[in-house]
């Protein structure tokens, strides 16, 4: 009886042997420990992008007569910024119309006003398109408003660098564990991109040059906005 239970033994230890040896080398390096990093980054992008409105506002002594002056000073503006480089098709929206009787005295007329849109693909001409739409007989301004056009690439750029400060991190404690860094396990992109662009003015009834002098050009800067992106990574420690 014991020497049947030795001989099973010794075939058992000679199998596990066997099998050992057909294991590929570095099998057995994982050593099941990991190590999870969050990281934050943020880029600063060229807004290449800038939202500008235009108004027009006609007072007549009919709705009819105001809605028809309003229109016809519009279409110039439209004009105007259709015309300027960096406005393309599909770049001009216009915007709500409204008609509404006021009180000059003891005479009632009635203000019309509408206005556009547009968006510039040139924004460091956008003084240059206020100036236009105000020549062509704007009589309100609102933005310039910069921003980024491709959001996603620039989120991309953001990302790329927020993995790069997780893994720079991770490689810190590896060391710290005695361990080697891994492949990146999982990774899980945080709240999203947030973004944060200058500030934009708000400006009305900017127009009040002489009559037939040009329009001055005001100064405007693009700038950058700041993108932030964060991740969450779980790296494998050898």
């Amino acid at each position: 009886m014991i020497s049947s239970r030795k001989t099973a033994l010794i075939l058992a230890l000679s199998a596990l042997a066997v099998a050992c040896a057909l294991l590929p080398a570095g099998a057995g390096a994982a050593t099941g420990r990991s190590v999870a990093v969050t990281a934050s980054a943020t880029v600063k992008v060229p807004n290449d992008t800038a939202k500008l409105g235009f108004g027009v506002k006609q007072e007549r002594k009919s709705r009819g007569a105001a809605l028809q002056a309003t229109a016809k000073q519009l279409r110039k503006v439209i004009a105007a910024a259709q015309g300027f480089p960096g406005v393309g098709e599909g770049d001009i929206r216009t915007g709500r119309i409204d008609v509404r009787p006021v009180q000059k005295g003891k005479v009632t007329v009635y203000r019309a006003t509408e206005g556009i849109q547009v968006t510039l693909h040139e924004p460091s001409k956008a003084g240059e398109l206020i100036s236009a739409a105000l020549a062509a007989g704007a009589t309100g301004v609102s933005g310039p408003s910069f921003s980024v056009g491709n959001q996603e690439a620039a989120f991309a750029k953001a990302l790329a660098a927020a993995f790069t400060k997780a893994k720079e991190r991770a490689t810190v404690l590896a060391t710290q564990a005695g361990a080697h860094l891994g492949a990146a396990l999982t990774i899980e992109e945080g709240s999203g991109a947030e973004f944060i662009g200058p500030r934009s003015f708000e400006a009305e009834s900017v127009s009040g040059a002489a009559k037939g002098a040009p329009e001055p050009t005001p100064p405007t800067k693009p700038g950058t906005s700041t993108v932030k992106a964060t991740v969450h990574v779980i790296f494998e420690l050898t």
